[in-house]
């Protein structure tokens, strides 16, 4: 039992290396775009667009708008 509950343990610690590795990553990928200013701009407002589309549509999937 001991050996499940330590291996148990490790999938958090997994999970947070992941996300922290995928975020760094995209975070590389997107730095150059914010030496222009235009582009800069542009990549704020397709990500504030994308997790607005998101946040909809999951809002319309989940039956949650109060229309």
């Amino acid at each position: 039992m001991k050996e499940f509950l330590e291996n148990m343990s490790r999938y958090p610690r997994f999970l947070i290396t992941i996300s922290l590795g995928i975020f760094f990553v995209f975070f590389d990928w997107i730095k150059p775009l914010f030496k222009n200013p235009v582009t800069g701009v542009a990549v704020i407002g397709m990500l504030v667009g994308g997790f607005a589309f998101l946040y909809f549509t999951l809002e319309a999937m989940l039956g949650n708008n109060t229309l």
